[in-house]
């Protein structure tokens, strides 16, 4: 009987989250037709920026889904370049009869929807150079490039979590409001983590765990990320994402 009676405790430690940023998000009603998509002001210009960049997004997702989840993507500028070329999935592309994988000339840090992004990771210099082509085949290698399901996946995040264990020196910790990171390709049930510093298990993205020294200690319940993160002095939470002393915007990292 105490194990019945713990169910409605857990879903409401991470329901709790969720709730509270419905309650108090500022653009849950916007229209997407008129929600701004302006750039937050977070990447280099490429006209006084001449070394190559690297750089992965995430802002949270439009409406109801920005409770829970975020959206994210990854932005890259090769040496010399004029412009940005942004990565990312999405789905009315699919609902629309086109591919999830998106690849195109864009602002690196528009708002999503009204969302200001948050740079997860910042590479630049030689480093970056030597990533950008390993990024784009592993855009190439997508195993879902026509799929896109919001829960558990593969979506958004999904695709970006593929594109950083391919490309490990990014190093960046996809928050827990992440939803479908988890999602791991095929038949695997066990893969590194998305900053490339640790490992994980899971279950179709609906349940499992995580260990790393980006990512701290995660676990997975339907999807939503609970944990701590030691390095950062942090918690990691439904809803709110991941909380704690030492959180921020990634540095440039050469």
């Amino acid at each position: 009987m105490r194990y019945l009676l713990a169910v409605p405790i857990i879903l409401a430690a991470l329901l709790t989250g969720p709730g509270v940023i419905a309650l108090t998000s500022a653009h849950d009603a916007a229209d997407w037709r008129t929600a701004s998509r302006a750039s937050a002001g977070l990447a280099p210009d490429p006209a006084a920026t001449p070394e190559a960049v690297v750089q992965v997004y995430a802002a949270r997702a439009f409406k109801w889904r920005g409770a829970f989840a975020v959206h994210s993507w990854i932005a890259v500028k090769p040496a010399g370049a004029a412009a940005y070329t942004v990565y990312e999935v999405t789905g009315w592309a699919v609902r629309r009869g086109g591919r999830a994988v998106q690849d195109r000339e864009a602002v690196p840090d528009r708002r999503w929807y009204g969302a200001r992004p948050a740079v997860l990771a910042d590479l630049r210099g030689p480093a970056a150079a030597a990533a950008i082509g390993r990024i784009a085949a592993a855009v190439a290698a997508y195993p879902y490039p026509d799929r896109y399901t919001t829960w558990p996946g593969p979506n958004s995040n999904t695709f970006v979590a593929h594109v950083l264990r391919q490309v490990p020196v990014l190093r960046a910790d996809l928050p827990p409001t992440a939803i479908g990171k988890d999602y791991l390709p095929g038949p695997a049930f066990a893969a590194v983590t998305p900053s490339g510093t640790g490992g994980q298990l899971s279950l179709f993205g609906h349940a499992g765990n995580a260990g790393g020294l980006e990512e701290g200690i995660e676990i997975n319940i339907l999807g939503l990320g609970i944990g701590i993160d030691p390095g950062e002095l942090a918690l990691r939470l439904p809803g709110f994402g991941t909380v704690g002393l030492n959180t921020g915007a990634a540095t440039a990292r050469r």
